[in-house]
């Protein structure tokens, strides 16, 4: 086990399960993540994304997540909305109850089927009693395209920024176990919140990394 000093404002690249299990408890103050969506996704130009064939990751994934936050706290996390079954019981095994639900207006179709997917979604959950925010933010909000250009189903800062300002308080500890593009990094340091990101396919790795050394210079 290592001091979480030693994981402060890094990206990591490695499996988020063994990088979490080298973590001590109750050391991180909010988790923000996208996992993979168990759908096996692969963009119109052919990227796919690692862990999303099988959910052979779920259950030991938050159950670190878990272990690891401070008692009373909080993790957003977005999931595949036609395998919310899979997720909840990862999430209420783990211990997590959830406390609300974001949903992202799109004003564009990013898939058309039955529907037009024009949202997107991510659940509250609570490890113990957290204490509510002054200023809760709303539960619709709206959405900024961002063209996935580091990673096919990568996230607007803007989503997470109000997320990130309500539940924690500045130089608190932000992890993202699956950090993609550095989306929830990028956004924890323009809120002076410390963050660490994991990502295990390295082709994102680098991508995150060269942004966060760009944000940093700017």
């Amino acid at each position: 086990m290592f001091s979480i000093h030693s994981f402060l404002n890094q990206l990591i690249h490695d499996n988020c399960i063994q990088v979490m299990q080298t973590m001590p408890s109750h050391s991180i103050d909010l988790i923000v993540t996208d996992p993979p969506y168990l759908v096996n996704y692969r963009s119109r130009d052919g990227r796919t994304i690692a862990g999303d064939q099988d959910d052979a990751w779920l259950h030991p994934a938050f159950a670190e997540m878990y272990r690891v936050l401070t008692p009373n706290s909080l993790c957003i996390s977005f999931y595949g909305w036609n395998k919310v079954d899979r997720f909840m019981d990862a999430w209420r095994t783990a211990g997590f109850m959830p406390v609300g639900h974001f949903t992202w207006s799109k004003p564009y179709a990013s898939s058309q089927g039955f529907t037009q997917a024009r949202h997107e979604n991510a659940y509250l959950l609570a490890k113990g009693n957290p204490r509510k925010p002054a200023h809760p933010p709303r539960d619709v909000l709206p959405w900024h395209y961002t063209g996935n250009r580091l990673h096919p189903t990568q996230k607007p800062v803007s989503a997470l920024t109000p997320l990130i300002e309500a539940y924690s308080t500045e130089g608190a500890i932000i992890l993202d176990p699956f950090a993609g593009s550095g989306t929830t990094a990028v956004a924890a340091r323009q809120l002076h919140r410390a963050f660490i990101g994991i990502e295990m396919d390295r082709t994102y790795f680098v991508k995150a990394k060269d942004r966060l050394a760009k944000h940093s210079a700017s």
